[in-house]
């Protein structure tokens, strides 16, 4: 026979009874990251830009521990008797190139550069397609068919025609293969943010800030900008490996980093030149591997905040329970 508990024991009863129903309030930043901690392949793809954030930075490390510079030419240690150069081994962990320089020196280099135009030149394109974007799909009128006709004519434009157009003009450069890309690039942006503020500019909230003396800059920056942070964040993350393979295509065609500097994209241009990567398969191999396995990260990365960001066209899994039917 059971006794009803009363007191002080009925009360803490309670409370505890209060404590397992008790709801917890969540933010969008907090269920953001819960949802992106559960996808394993975007968990992945963001460990390996980490680690490869921090083999760029040690890049003046890596050339300490090696003992050797990305642009010295180790002739007597680097390379055999036939002019040919050495596998990885202990001195030289993934070999040398065709000049007896460190493979894995100037990858760490090359790392530096390719994450800079990626990033520097994504975030420039981004700002450039976002303004354009919020002006032409906010006022609309003259203004909205101006800029989308720019954005149709700079996609209509050839990529390698006007970059070497460029080059023959200023000469190669990283700054600029920077403006080759931000030019060619900040279209994208320019016409997902433009539909966007078209849909968010016949919204209520919109009309209200009007009706309510709201300027149009004030409306643009406090009720428009704000909800476009979505594609920003995404279509930004994925615009940075399409910029790392500008850089490496315009590097590849000598119309980017000047030599002697380390990139991934001249690398492969020095194996392709000399025919080297027919006995040096590493020549090909590492730089390759590093530009595949970077540009897949950020785009695997890019489509999991897309999900993480926006949930609304992820499917909805029913819980199963017992006895309910399938």
């Amino acid at each position: 026979m059971s006794v009803a508990p009363t007191g002080d024991a009925a009360f803490d009863a309670v409370r505890q009874a209060e404590t397992r129903d008790e709801v917890v309030q969540r933010g969008s930043a907090s269920l953001t990251l819960r949802r992106l901690r559960r996808d394993k392949a975007s968990m992945g793809a963001l460990a390996f830009i980490v680690v490869l954030l921090a083999f760029a930075s040690a890049a003046p490390l890596v050339e300490a521990w090696t003992g050797h510079s990305p642009i010295a030419q180790y002739r007597q240690s680097g390379m055999t008797a036939m002019g040919l150069p050495v596998g990885p081994r202990a001195e030289f962990p993934l070999g040398t190139d065709h000049l007896g320089r460190d493979v894995l020196v100037r990858l760490a280099y090359g790392a530096r550069v390719s994450l800079l135009v990626g990033v520097f030149a994504s975030l420039a394109a981004a700002t450039v397609g976002l303004s354009v974007g919020v002006l032409a799909g906010y006022l609309g009128g003259w203004v909205d068919v101006v800029l989308s006709r720019a954005m149709d004519l700079v996609m209509s434009v050839p990529f390698l025609l006007c970059a070497l157009a460029l080059v023959s003009v200023c000469g190669p450069g990283l700054w600029l293969s920077v403006g080759v890309i931000v030019f060619f690039t900040w279209t994208t942006m320019g016409r997902v943010v433009r539909a966007e503020v078209v849909s968010l500019s016949r919204r209520d909230f919109v009309r209200a800030s009007r009706s309510l003396g709201a300027g149009p800059l004030s409306i643009m920056g406090h009720d428009i900008l704000p909800n476009l942070s979505v594609p920003i964040i995404v279509y930004t993350t994925l615009m940075i490996p399409s910029a790392i393979v500008f850089e490496a295509t315009l590097s590849f065609l000598g119309l980017g980093i000047v030599p002697p500097a380390p990139s991934w994209g001249g690398m492969l241009s020095d194996a392709a030149a000399n025919g080297i990567y027919l006995v040096a398969w590493w020549l090909v191999v590492v730089p390759g591997a590093a530009l595949l396995m970077t540009t897949l990260a950020f785009n695997i990365l890019g489509d999991g905040l897309r999900d993480a960001l926006d949930p609304k066209p992820r499917p909805i899994r029913r819980a199963s329970w017992r006895g309910a039917p399938p």
